[in-house]
């Protein structure tokens, strides 16, 4: 039975507590078994410290339902941050306890960006050298062990990025390759990689790799994964618009899965096998009278993966009753 659900969209909620309990109400009766709670959306996180107070608010509202839970961190967290690189610290380490508090085990986190999005327009163009970009990598590596240790009941999830026109690279999870490595480094049994399939697909697209060649290397590191649909084409970072960008298949679209180019099936059927994590869908909240048709497709889709999976195998799985009738 696949764990599949869909987030508590942090737009959509902006911080109200009676929408994030109209949502839970909603999910129950599609019968979604796993959410995702955005800790930013619910304003649970104030300067850096866990609000204790609203915290318990949330979880009052929380034992009315019986789902399990994911967290995601606040979008602009970011281990290498070099401007208040403590107070980033200081929101991780609340989000995690966020996630102790709701009894989450999984806590997604965008992995590092040597140049964060909100400095684009005042960077420009401008690169960091390799020398740079190793120090980052090794300052996220340490912190992350630190906080693995210290919260060894949560898994961190190192979530895969999305591409930008003009400024990629800008985090090194926009490829696969490099988001294992760091994974590698950390070398930590409770850090391991969220697997955003729409990111995947844009970044397949943008470098020009193939994204299940790419998730079969990672199979074994991947602990969650979200799930959301578009048509693989990278956008400038100042590029918002859904309605702009949807009548030219431009963009990070999370649109309902099944709407967009992506091949799910293919890709999931890489690492089905041995996975036993969530499929959250991340729809934007302009698609939220869609979740219910989403998620029919998402099961169907899961289920496909699965029958795929076993026709990829069976070919060996012939060779080997052959082997053992002779």
């Amino acid at each position: 039975m696949f764990k599949t659900g869909s987030k508590i969209d942090e737009v959509r909620i902006d911080g109200s507590l009676d929408a994030l309990r109209k949502d839970l109400e909603y999910y129950r009766e599609l019968n979604i078994k796993v959410v995702e709670l955005p800790v930013h959306g619910l304003d649970a996180i104030k300067n850096g410290q866990l609000d204790r107070k609203h915290t318990e608010r949330i979880k009052g509202i929380l034992r009315d339902f019986n789902f399990e839970y994911s967290v995601h961190c606040p979008n602009p967290l970011n281990l290498m941050d070099r401007d208040d690189p403590e107070l980033h610290l200081s929101v991780f380490r609340a989000s995690l306890e966020f996630a102790r508090e709701t009894k989450s085990q999984i806590l997604v986190y965008h992995s590092g960006r040597f140049i964060p999005e909100e400095t684009f327009p005042v960077n420009g163009d401008r690169r960091l050298s390799s020398e740079e970009e190793k120090e980052l990598l090794d300052i996220e590596a340490t912190l992350l062990r630190t906080l693995s240790e210290e919260y060894s009941d949560v898994v961190i999830c190192l979530e895969n990025a999305r591409p930008y026109l003009f400024h990629s690279p800008y985090c090194y999870a926009e490829r696969i390759d490099a988001l294992n490595k760091q994974v590698k480094r950390i070398d930590r049994e409770n850090v391991r990689i969220a697997l955003d399939i729409g990111h995947l697909y844009m970044a397949a697209s943008f470098y020009n790799f193939d994204p299940l060649e790419a998730v079969a290397d990672i199979g074994n590191l991947i602990a969650h994964t979200h799930i959301h649909d578009n048509f693989g084409k990278a956008v400038h970072h100042y590029e918002k618009m859904q309605t702009h960008q949807l009548p030219f298949g431009r963009g990070d679209s999370h649109m309902p899965v099944g709407w967009g180019e992506i091949p799910v099936a293919r890709i999931i059927s890489t690492y089905i096998d041995s996975y036993r994590g969530m499929f959250i869908m991340e729809l934007r909240s302009r698609y939220f009278n869609y979740v219910e048709e989403s998620m029919a497709n998402l099961e169907d889709i899961l289920a496909k993966a699965a029958s795929c999976r076993r026709d990829v195998q069976l070919p060996e799985e012939k060779r080997i009753n052959r082997a053992l009738t002779q």
